[in-house]
């Protein structure tokens, strides 16, 4: 299963509710780790954002974002 239409590494399947509010709250730091696009990121911040405000939650949601920012600069 590689990277092809049929079978994509895109995460971006999950909204951001289903990412941030799982049935279990600890699938919320694999939903995170799972981001793969600045898009979705961005999304689940603004989602954030508007429904819990949680503060661990956000700064996981930053500390993915330069992660992905670094992989781009690679």
């Amino acid at each position: 299963m590689g990277n092809t239409p049929e079978h994509s590494n895109d995460s971006s399947d999950l909204s951001p509710a289903q990412r941030l509010e799982p049935p279990n709250p600890r699938l919320i730091d694999a939903s995170i780790a799972t981001i793969n696009d600045m898009d979705t990121l961005r999304a689940c911040v603004a989602y954030e954002n508007q429904h819990q405000q949680r503060v661990p939650i956000l700064r996981q949601l930053e500390e993915r974002a330069i992660e992905l920012r670094a992989q781009d600069d690679d």
